[in-house]
């Protein structure tokens, strides 16, 4: 089995937000790997917990999607439930589509009294995309206010209210980053808003071009934003060459057409998109400012612990008990 490389020197001892196990990760200078797990169109559990049990050992956290594509699902945060249950950290989504800023906040709450640690700020895909084309969407807070917002209320004690909450979630905020969408430029100076906001870690869109995605870390790097958020590039292994033709279609995606000739010449597509996502995370790894990767293998879960080891990424490293437990205190 692959070696996990030395992890490189923390910086200066920061102040702990959370406690969460990802944020140790980070806090302790290793490269993190996530996963992610959508929840199924139904109240089951059975999918979430055989995802989570097959991840457990090659993740440090699993992101868990709120409402994805804009069709019903199982909750995130009930989701998380399951995944804890498997000894697996979840990295709960939070949109802005379907909530008020009463009702997100309501569900913050709840999650960490559940034992949540880590949220992921979002948007949302918008509601024509999916089941209910007839819905209203919400919107009341966009994604970089809802950063500020969970923000506030870890570090200030805030409801966006400006009431005082007595027993205040601490979370590990996390938000998402696009690095191929244009205006390219416009790019980093959204990531420089959301670092301002609150946001401790980034999970970017997929990386195929990793040309383009170095170009963004170097305006980022130039803004200083390196020092001050941690960056995990986004990865979707591609199972075919007709479906890595389908992503290059998408707005905001970027394929390389000779990675699409590549898939289209290889005997194996399934054994082929594999190889090129573990030489992807092995190139973004030597780019700086990258701390850590985020696989997303959509209905492809199970080859999420094949990528980590063939990319040298296992053992995952072990932490010491970060003590103190799940329950929010005076709960």
């Amino acid at each position: 089995m692959s070696q996990s490389p030395e992890p490189k020197a923390p910086a200066a001892k920061a102040q702990v937000k959370s406690g969460s196990h990802l944020e140790r990760m980070f806090a302790a200078g290793h490269f993190a790997v996530t996963g992610e797990v959508g929840p199924p169109k139904s109240c089951s559990s059975k999918s979430i917990r055989e995802h989570s049990a097959a991840m457990r050992d090659s993740v440090d956290g699993i992101n868990l999607t709120d409402n994805q594509t804009a069709i019903v699902r199982l909750s995130s945060i009930a989701a998380a439930v399951h995944v804890m249950a498997e000894g697996c950290e979840p990295i709960i989504q939070m949109t802005c589509r379907d909530r008020n800023r009463i009702a997100i906040q309501s569900d913050l709450l709840g999650a960490y009294s559940l034992g949540v640690r880590n949220v992921l700020c979002l948007s949302g895909d918008h509601q024509c995309f999916g089941n209910h084309p007839q819905a209203k969407n919400v919107y009341d807070l966009d994604s970089i206010q809802l950063i500020r917002a969970v923000r506030d209320l870890r570090d200030e004690n805030l409801f966006v209210s400006g009431e005082k909450c007595r027993f205040n979630p601490k979370f590990y905020i996390g938000a998402a980053a696009n690095p191929f969408a244009d205006p390219f430029e416009f790019r980093a100076l959204r990531l420089a808003k959301k670092v301002a906001a609150g946001a401790d870690f980034i999970q970017t869109q997929a990386v195929y071009d990793v040309e383009r995605f170095a170009e963004w870390l170097r305006l980022t790097g130039d803004m200083g934003l390196h020092p001050r958020v941690k960056i995990m590039a986004g990865l979707v292994p591609a199972k075919s060459a007709k479906a890595l033709r389908y992503v290059s279609t998408v707005p905001g995606m970027r394929v390389p057409d000779d990675m699409i000739r590549r898939m289209e010449a290889a005997e194996d597509q399934e054994a082929e998109g594999i190889k090129i996502c573990v030489e992807t995370i092995q190139q973004v790894r030597e780019l700086p400012g990258v701390a850590g990767v985020h696989i997303m293998a959509i209905a492809w879960e199970k080859v999420v612990p094949e990528i980590v080891s063939l990319a040298g990424l296992l053992p995952r490293p072990k932490l010491e008990s970060a003590g103190g437990g799940n329950a929010a205190a005076g709960a």
